[in-house]
């Protein structure tokens, strides 16, 4: 029997590297489809609705939408840019036949550019490129567009996904073109009509057999106070209607027979109930409490699993727990219990495919494991947000054992600097024991390297890499593989002020002691023994009595207590936080606070720890 196409029908996922322009480009395709009435109020980057997502201008989940053009429906997926979010990306190229590529005119590809074509390509799915942002005074469209031939042919493309159409566009301005414009000119279209056609000229319809059972798939999950839990389900064959019995198909092989209570589809940002759907289409289902992602809804009389959806393994991992501090409780914490905290990590693996949680030798306390750094201090952040109290362990890397040798994994760092920071940058990279594999000068006064640097390497490289440079380099890393363990590495050169007693700062003890280092809270602050204080200007900790005041006496003083020299502090975020601990430290993580602090508070027991140490050795 020959396949069927649905010819009304595109569904397609957009890629790109971080803040290449995806939301902003969908934004401006939701308005030219009429998705909005004129006078409607609606957000700049629609798409990004997580308050996290707003703050930091990244795409952290991925979503879809829907624009009806000319009678066919376009289902949109945006996926993340930010490698640390790939389990987003891999779920949402299982719901598409096509991917519109985003590269920056200025920038070019990148090494997010490079991981989510990689997939894209292994998934045998034809690729559109949308040179974006053509109007940057600093375009150079040319170069760009051979730098992603370049990127295609490393990645060993087949033949015909390497004859890819090419769109120039300015998504701010919602125009796009198949001419070429000037560097830092504007497409030469007035709408974004071209880049549509080209959709709907290229993306392939849904193809279906009309004689296969029901088959979709679940490639991801939200939750509805009204509904509970909904499954976004992509249909590959048969028919899905409101109230109908399926198989409901699980990862561990067992089938049970379930009742589909709603069904609905996404019309623009709204998902709206819909009294059946077919093959090709995205939809959401209500009426199953447990279902998981990667699960198949099938003909009860004939029930055929689809494969489970693979995401790569996690490569960092940090303990976290309940918060054991001495000031535990006391900040508008509301979930503190152990329990509390695993029911939370529990519902994130139902959502997110690429974290996994362990136990560890404590009962309250779990090892939760990511795809790098950025991806669980989100995890991190949302749960402060959400009022819970945490201990949060220095990130590690997930080691894996290969022919009885430890490998650990290695990124593909891109950097761009000035060439005056070439030899500091290419210094500190040394250090984390980085190799070069190539270097590029485009000749007006920035250079990019590409390095492969060991993860663990790359830990609190960012903020030292930003002072390197005076705050104008721009870095992206990418995992690459694993190869066998690097040895030690040096981490942060300086030590910690650690504070050796309970109380108050004050300006007093603060302004004798700036000498030492740089302090990461101000007078007032609530200190306790073995909670940092401030960063050491040597490598050793200094234990500091930040709590001093000064002896009052009743002999006037000719000098008047002058704290006007006194520094402001430099107040850490969760992530600043998370790159600056190390081994022997650890966050604790409030509603209203983030503080580092000694995992072992006690000073005297700490002394006892690092003598024992020095004999074993």
């Amino acid at each position: 029997m020959p396949f069927s196409t649905r010819d009304d029908l595109r569904n397609v996922a957009i890629v790109a590297h971080v803040d290449h322009g995806k939301t902003t480009l969908v934004d401006a395709m939701l308005w030219q489809s009429g998705a909005f009435r004129e006078n409607q109020d609606v957000n700049d980057r629609v798409m990004d609705s997580n308050d996290l997502e707003r703050e930091k201008g990244i795409t952290i989940l991925a979503k879809n939408t829907a624009v009806l053009h000319n009678g066919m429906t376009i289902n949109i997926i945006d996926t993340p840019g930010h490698a640390d979010f790939g389990g987003e990306v891999e779920r949402g190229l299982s719901m598409v036949d096509g991917v519109v590529l985003l590269v920056d005119a200025s920038e070019g590809p990148l090494p997010q550019t490079r991981f989510v074509l990689r997939k894209a390509l292994a998934a045998k799915l034809p690729v559109i490129l949308v040179v974006n942002k053509t109007d940057r005074p600093d375009a150079r469209i040319d170069e760009v567009v051979d730098e992603t031939y370049e990127l295609f042919m490393d990645l060993d493309a087949a033949e015909d996904q390497i004859e890819f159409p090419i769109v120039y566009a300015s998504g701010r301005a919602g125009r796009a073109s198949l001419n070429k414009p000037a560097d830092g000119g504007l497409p030469d279209s007035e709408d974004l009509e071209p880049l549509f056609q080209v959709i709907k000229d290229t993306i392939p319809a849904p193809s279906y057999d009309p004689t296969a059972p029901l088959q979709a798939h679940v490639t991801n999950l939200d939750s509805s106070n009204f509904l509970g839990r909904i499954a976004l389900c992509r249909i590959h064959s048969g028919e899905l209607k409101k109230g109908q019995q399926v198989a409901w198909m699980q990862r561990d092989g067992s089938v049970s027979r379930v009742k589909i209570t709603e069904l609905m589809m996404t019309e623009a940002l709204e998902r709206k109930p819909a009294e059946q759907a077919g093959p090709g289409d995205i939809v959401a289902i209500a009426g199953i409490p447990d279902i998981m992602i990667g699960d198949t809804l099938a003909d009860p009389e004939d029930p055929r699993a689809l494969p489970f959806i693979t995401v790569d393994e996690p490569a960092i991992s940090m303990t976290l727990g309940t918060n054991t501090s001495p000031l535990a409780g006391r900040e508008k914490g509301t979930k503190v219990t152990a329990r509390m905290v695993k029911d939370r990590l529990d519902r994130e693996l139902i959502g997110n495919v690429s974290v996994k949680v362990l136990p560890t030798e404590r009962p309250d306390a779990w090892e939760v494991q990511g795809r790098g750094e950025l991806a669980l201090a989100i995890l991190v952040e949302n749960m402060r947000r959400e009022g819970y109290e945490l201990t949060v362990g220095k990130p590690q890397v997930v080691t894996r054992e290969i022919d009885g040798k430890k490998h650990e994994p290695v990124e593909r760092l891109t950097i761009d600097i000035p060439e005056e920071f070439l030899g500091a940058v290419t210094q500190l990279l040394a250090v984390r024991k980085g190799r070069m594999e190539h270097m590029t000068n485009h000749g007006t006064g920035w250079v990019r390297m590409e390095f492969l640097v060991p993860a663990r390497g790359l830990i609190g490289f960012r903020t030292e890499f930003m002072t390197d440079t005076r705050g104008t380099g721009m870095a992206h890393h990418v995992f690459e593989s694993y190869e066998p363990w690097f040895g030690e590495l040096r981490t942060r050169a300086s030590g910690s002020l650690v504070a050796d007693r309970a109380g108050a700062a004050t300006a007093f003890a603060i302004t004798n002691l700036q000498e030492r280092g740089t302090f990461f809270v101000g007078p007032g602050t609530e200190v306790y023994e073995g909670m940092i204080v401030g960063e050491n200007s040597r490598a050793d900790d200094m234990d500091v009595n930040i709590t001093k005041e000064k002896q009052q006496s009743n002999v006037r003083s000719s000098t008047a207590d002058n704290f006007e020299k006194m520094t402001p502090p430099k107040l850490l975020s969760l992530e600043e936080s998370l790159e600056f601990c190390r081994e022997d430290e650890c966050i604790e993580v409030t509603p209203t606070s983030v503080r580092i602090r000694k995992v072992v508070l006690d000073a005297k027991e700490r002394e006892r720890t690092r003598a024992r140490t020095k004999r074993g050795q």
